[in-house]
């Protein structure tokens, strides 16, 4: 060991030692029924949109809020149940986008996702009000990818699983025991700043987020 190093791990182990701080007193947000309100407000402010439907009617209603965007061109996950009742409901249906399954390696969809895919639509595992966030759990039937390219995110949502906070759905989740091995906090559509801090989006991800928020049944 060198001298300075010496002397310096020397003089730290010398130095008084300090009481630890008072650990702040803190209790998680609980917003009762406003707890869907405030989830609305909180993705509002960085340009997210919610819309409230039902299990039945979501897919005639992303179609319709899909045509006022211009969106023709969909990617979803045949094999999650998102995808799946999609597929059902539009392909009985001449007037909707065209889907384009997410069911092959990347790098044989590459091209495609990245030139001509305009919407990806996956399902989300919990909701956080407080922050307004979303929490998706990528997998096979829905890799990360479809969340994290697309210019406009499609997330649907049920209404059962949205928590108050972060730290509510950790401890009844039980996080502490098992953390998903690869779990996406989104929080709006994708942003960045400059050095003049000149707010973007879409710069690094998706440009939009809709929210469907499926009414328990």
């Amino acid at each position: 060991m060198s001298d300075a190093r010496a002397n310096i791990l020397a003089r730290l182990r010398a130095a008084p030692r300090s009481p630890l701080p008072d650990r702040p007193d803190w209790t998680p947000p609980a917003f009762g029924e406003s707890r869907l309100e405030r989830f609305r407000a909180m993705l509002g402010s960085v340009h997210g949109e919610v819309v409230e439907t039902t299990l039945a009617a979501w897919p005639g209603l992303l179609r319709t809020l899909l045509a006022e965007r211009g969106v023709r061109r969909v990617l979803y996950g045949p094999a999650a149940d998102v995808g799946a009742q999609l597929g059902r409901a539009w392909t009985a249906d001449g007037d909707a986008p065209t889907l384009v399954p997410y069911d092959r390696p990347i790098e044989a969809l590459k091209a495609e996702l990245v030139h001509s895919v305009e919407a990806g639509v996956t399902s989300v595992r919990w909701g956080i009000a407080e922050t307004g966030s979303l929490v998706l759990w990528p997998d096979a039937a829905e890799p990360r990818l479809m969340s994290l390219l697309p210019p406009l995110h499609v997330a649907v949502m049920a209404a059962s699983v949205l928590y108050d906070s972060l730290a509510q759905l950790v401890a009844e989740q039980g996080w502490a025991g098992g953390m998903p091995t690869n779990a996406l906090l989104i929080s709006g559509p994708s942003k960045t700043a400059d050095i003049e801090q000149t707010l973007a989006y879409g710069v690094h991800g998706p440009k939009d987020l809709l929210v469907l928020v499926l009414a328990d049944q």
